[in-house]
């Protein structure tokens, strides 16, 4: 069911629901698959897309054109935005952000209070940022 929701932001409130994966609040301009979870405190806006069984937990947001795909995770107070990727068993976790046209991949982990901006890329198992 289309309900209002404010993502913050600025932008007031916009058409979203609940998404039936989790609870999580989406935008109806951003895209969940089913097989994708949303947590009850999460939130998808603006015309991000989550895919196949990526989660996105905790207080966790993804917006803009960002994209969490595969098997990636978002977690914790975490941010993924502009034009973002993370994917394959990648976590970003803790406060920390990935933005711009960063890609956050593989096996990767960035958490606490990184920042992975620009055309930055974590790709290798053995890169953890932030830890």
């Amino acid at each position: 069911m289309m309900k209002m929701y404010d993502f913050g932001g600025g932008n007031g409130p916009v058409l979203a629901h609940q998404h039936a994966n989790g609870g999580g609040w989406v935008a109806e301009t951003a895209s969940v698959d089913e097989s994708a979870f949303v947590g009850p405190d999460a939130q998808v806006s603006g015309n991000a897309e989550v895919s196949g069984t990526a989660r996105v937990s905790g207080n966790a947001w993804v917006s803009g054109t960002a994209r969490v795909y595969d098997n990636a995770r978002v977690s914790g107070n975490a941010r993924v935005y502009g034009d973002a990727q993370v994917s394959g068993n990648a976590w970003v976790s803790g406060d920390a952000q990935v933005s711009g046209t960063a890609r956050v991949c593989d096996d990767a982990q960035v958490s606490v209070n990184a920042r992975v901006f620009g055309n930055a890329w974590v790709s290798r198992v053995s890169e953890s940022v932030g830890q």
